[in-house]
């Protein structure tokens, strides 16, 4: 890992525009916090990532810690020293060159970050060309150098016209940020301390300050539940890109949701409408239109249509059908072809599960196991009372409810209750005109 670059994250906003108590770098993309994403491309590049929190400190460490170790936290003093600038004034990096991301900048790339690192330039500031500026802030640039930022509201007809804006990513020596964060000020209409105001005052003192051209799309900030939803269209995007160039088969890929946590693993086919979740792990199966499979593991299966595996299930060999939900449990080799329940569930090689089949695993207070051997045929309808444990080479009988308790191996397990045949009944009850 190099060992040149400190990069420092700043994630402390409120974020008041996604209308919700959640801080905004906590809300989720592909299954991930936004934050998430800056911190995994800095991981990829420097071993010294600090990250500045404030709002929901508390909630924002640990969601992170679950993800990361060794990340360095800084906690700002928003009462004193509020801003972008009053965020880096507790900062202590390690290295002499300084990246400062934003941790609501989900789309930003390893690529992205290391272009800033390709100039000797004591500050590097990432500007984006866009076809209509207006808005912004525009960024005046002569002899490829940084000269000024121009508010719209101070800005001359002429440099109306600029297309180029400050896109909010900087790279700086960290001499640069010794050297004018203490000279920063707050008399502003905001009564914030900004850190753009170190380029204004390293200007005046003719440090070098270089523009990076940066794709729009990577630097593109999330400040609505709108953005959001462009953020998480896009990350999929990369996400379905990235496992059918390693060998996936998608059919109508648009239709596929799949989260970040998701693994594959050899050749599988996910067909259209399918909804992958957390930390789940497909090899070599195939899932089938509209299922859905939370954080669960598939191998050498097939699944669905329209099966939902919950957390915690784990197959081999088998093949689920559709309308069959499977939920904490682990099955190798069966085959449950239809409109069944499997909670808390062992089922062995070779065993068929019949249609309308239930495992019966919570009483109200506790959940209980389900254990079914090799080679057991559970007939149509039937009810699974746990705690109960099948062996090997049973039959159970269509629609039989087995209570709780051991059944020994080659035996027919059977409960009816006995058929009554009432003669007339139908016209004694609906009467002769029915």
């Amino acid at each position: 890992m190099p060992n040149s670059l400190s990069i420092v994250i700043l994630a402390a906003g409120k974020g008041s525009r996604m209308k919700s108590p959640k801080a905004k770098v906590l809300h989720e993309i592909c299954g991930r916090e936004m934050l998430y994403y800056s911190i995994k491309a800095a991981r990829a590049l420097s071993d010294d990532v600090i990250v500045v929190v404030a709002h929901q400190k508390d909630a924002v460490i640990a969601s992170m810690e679950r993800y990361f170790d060794g990340l360095t936290f800084v906690i700002q003093d928003t009462e004193n020293f509020p801003g972008t600038g009053g965020a880096m004034m507790e900062v202590k990096p390690k290295h002499d060159n300084v990246l400062v991301l934003n941790g609501d900048m989900p789309l930003i790339t390893q690529h992205s970050v290391r272009e800033f690192m390709k100039s000797d330039s004591d500050i590097v500031m990432s500007v984006i060309e866009l076809e209509d500026s207006s808005g912004y802030g525009r960024v005046v640039i002569e002899n490829g150098h940084v000269v000024r930022i121009v508010e719209e509201k101070d800005a001359t007809d002429a440099q109306k016209e600029i297309l180029t804006v400050n896109a909010g990513v900087y790279a700086f020596k960290r001499s640069v940020l010794e050297a004018y964060l203490p000279k920063l000020s707050n008399a502003n209409a905001q009564s914030e301390y900004y850190l753009t105001d170190v380029i204004a005052l390293a200007r005046q003192d003719n440090v070098e300050i270089s523009p990076l051209i940066v794709e729009e799309v990577e630097f593109k900030g999330v400040n609505s539940k709108f953005d959001l939803s462009i953020a998480e269209t896009i990350m999929m995007d990369r996400i379905r890109r990235t496992w059918m160039d390693a060998g996936v088969i998608m059919q109508l890929p648009q239709t596929i949701y799949i989260e970040e946590g998701v693994r594959f693993e050899g050749e599988s086919i996910i067909e259209n409408g399918v909804r992958l979740c957390g930390d789940t792990l497909i090899a070599n199966s195939h899932i089938k239109a509209h299922s859905v499979i939370e954080e669960s593991t598939v191998r050498d299966s097939d699944v669905g249509p329209l099966a939902h595996l919950r957390p915690l299930s784990v197959l081999k060999n088998t093949h689920i059908g559709n309308f069959v939900e499977v939920k904490k449990s682990t099955l190798n080799g069966v085959k449950a072809g239809h409109l069944s329940y499997l909670g808390d569930a062992t089922i062995d090689e070779g065993t068929n599960i019949g249609a309308g089949t239930i495992t019966c695993n919570y009483d109200g207070v506790k959940k209980y196991q389900t254990i079914i051997g090799k080679n057991v045929f559970v007939g149509s309808d039937t009810q699974l009372v746990a705690p109960v444990e099948i062996s090997d080479n049973v039959m159970i009988a269509a629609g039989t409810t087995v209570t709780s308790g051991k059944y020994e191996s080659d035996m027919l397990i059977l409960s009816r209750t006995p058929i009554r045949r009432v003669a007339g009944f139908f016209t004694k009850f609906f009467g002769k005109g029915a």
